[in-house]
């Protein structure tokens, strides 16, 4: 076997809560050339992806979507697979193609059972090494996001390095937020990225995961997922009722119009969504077909934030129907089918 076949292949998880720029971060890295010989597994939450089709410039056979479904819950399995599978599954005239892979999970990940995974399961780790976390904190939500959701402060916890986006919408990011990272990371370095540049070296630095400057609460959450791990004989439904229930108050739509839309009137809609729900909408993110445009409009949009919409060049795949994720804390399907119905847009929900 040859040495490079046999060296361990390097895992860079990239986390952080929902809307903090970690697609971004991809996209940037793609266009400055940083990824190549680079597996990318991206996992979203809902049943309509969209983040990788997104990531137009990254190859095809680069990027992979892990099926829909929390990477941490339900699919925590399929991750196993896919990188027990990759290097033959993906292969480029029979030979590994890649030297690295990067995970980037969705905003609600718990990231202590993909560490686990990765560390703990002996398929996984025969072949990779864990080479770091690096953590997305949104400048605008992050304190909110902290507070209110643990899922965020595991990410925070766990990092190796913390990326500090969005601070060009703040005047002033203030010390409060730098102060509640260091309660849960005390001395992981924090690196402010506007527009997802990041660099690359930075990105990439890491030599290898370790506990060394880790709170014995990331000890405990790493401990606890392999316990949870190791009762292989209990039934596949009991894992599976606990697993969703890391995440019982969030749920994603996915929306789908088939026609069109008018451009004013789906404004109007989102726009009602933010005024009276808007601290509830962890996410929306969404490739729109408008009325009168052959090119797609990408809109996203965390709480009460929303980016100025994007124009792409053209639409990345055969599908031309509106697609929108929206996730969101206790707001369910019919509620938001009322909204756009409301004001006379035909919408139905994938399940």
């Amino acid at each position: 076997m040859s040495t490079v076949a046999s060296k361990p292949i390097p895992i860079t998880v990239l986390t952080g809560f929902l809307g903090s720029g970690k697609t971004t971060v991809l996209d940037h890295l793609s266009r400055a050339g940083a990824l190549a010989r680079t597996l990318v597994l991206i996992n979203e939450f809902g049943e309509v992806g969209l983040d990788h089709e997104l990531l137009t410039p990254i190859e095809d056979d680069t990027l992979v979507a892990v099926d829909s479904g929390c990477i941490c819950c339900t699919i925590r399995a399929d991750l196993v697979q896919t990188l027990s599978e990759a290097p033959w599954r993906y292969a480029r005239g029979g030979e590994r193609w890649f030297d690295r892979v990067i995970i980037e999970t969705t905003g609600v990940a718990d990231p202590a059972p993909i560490l686990q995974t990765i560390i703990g399961d002996a398929q996984v780790a025969s072949r990779y090494l864990l080479a770091g976390v690096l953590t997305a904190v949104d400048a605008v939500n992050g304190l909110a996001t902290l507070d209110q959701h643990i899922e965020a402060v595991k990410q925070v916890a766990v990092a190796d390095r913390i990326l500090l986006t969005k601070t060009d919408l703040l005047e002033n990011t203030g010390q409060s937020l730098e102060a509640a990272i260091r309660q849960y990371s005390p001395v992981a370095p924090i690196s402010t990225v506007i527009d997802g540049e990041a660099q690359a070296d930075w990105f990439f630095g890491a030599a290898g995961y370790t506990m060394d400057d880790k709170s014995a609460d990331v000890e405990a959450w790493l401990a606890g997922e392999f316990k949870a791990q190791s009762h292989t004989a209990a039934p596949a439904q009991e894992h599976t009722a606990h697993d969703k229930n890391r995440h019982r108050r969030v749920r994603a739509s996915s929306l789908v119009f088939d026609e069109p839309v008018d451009a004013a009137l789906f404004e109007s809609c989102l726009t009602m969504l933010m005024q009276f729900r808007g601290q509830d909408l962890l996410r929306v993110k969404g490739i729109i077909h408008v009325a009168g445009l052959d090119r797609p409009m990408v809109i996203h949009g965390v709480q009460h934030v929303f980016h100025p919409p994007q124009l792409l060049e053209s639409w990345p795949g055969d599908d031309r129907r509106t697609r929108l994720v929206v996730i969101a804390q206790d707001l369910d399907h019919a509620e938001l089918l009322g909204c756009f119905s409301a004001l006379g847009l035909q919408v139905r929900v994938i399940e």
